[in-house]
Parts: structure tokens; C-alpha cells; sequence
């Protein structure tokens, strides 16, 4: 089965209040068993336009990672992060077929 993905770009707008949005996701994050694979770190925006954050959290399956977002628990997380940051958030199906 393919994993499930949140890609998320982020421009937090007030660090002390978003470190409360942190603080609070966790708590869904574990119950849908995310694990992060990108959060934060350097990058180079080589097309198209970036924010100052980038994250990728994965999830066991495509319907985790809707379920997390859908759920109670990251509902009172993000209610803290609205007004803190601008983000784009894409929850997307990984890939296992053949590679290259």
C-alpha cells in the first residue's frame, strides 16, 4: 500500500504564537502515526516561488493523512496556527510502483 504524504510551505508570521500550533499538533500526529521526513532545514527554490519553511510528514496510508487532518485533534491544532502563518498544504499519495 502507498504511504500518504503532507507537503507544506510555510511563512510563519509570529514565532511565539506558532510555537503553541506546534505544541498542539502532536498530539494528532502521534495518534495517526506521522513521522517527519522534512521539517524545515536548507533548501534552494530552483522554479517557481518558495516560503521560508518546507515540510513533509508521512503517514502509513493516503487515508491517514486525511483522516489526521480531518480529525478533532488537528482541528484545535491548526485554530491555533491560523492568523500565526501563511502555508500551502498539499496531502498527496505516495508512489511504489517500478522506478527508474
Amino acid at each position: 500500500m502507498a504511504k500518504g504524504y503532507w507537503v507544506a510551505r510555510v511563512d510563519v508570521t509570529d514565532a511565539d504564537a506558532y510555537k503553541n500550533y506546534i505544541a498542539a499538533n502532536a498530539e494528532a500526529f502521534h495518534a495517526y502515526g506521522a513521522r517527519f521526513i522534512v521539517r524545515g532545514g536548507r533548501f534552494e527554490c530552483k522554479e517557481g516561488a518558495a516560503r521560508a519553511r518546507n515540510v513533509v510528514i508521512e503517514f502509513d496510508s493516503y487515508e491517514k493523512a486525511l483522516e489526521c487532518y480531518e480529525s478533532e485533534a488537528y482541528g484545535r491544532a491548526m485554530s491555533l496556527r491560523l492568523g500565526q502563518a501563511v502555508s500551502d498544504l498539499v496531502i498527496i499519495e505516495g508512489y511504489d510502483g517500478p522506478q527508474p
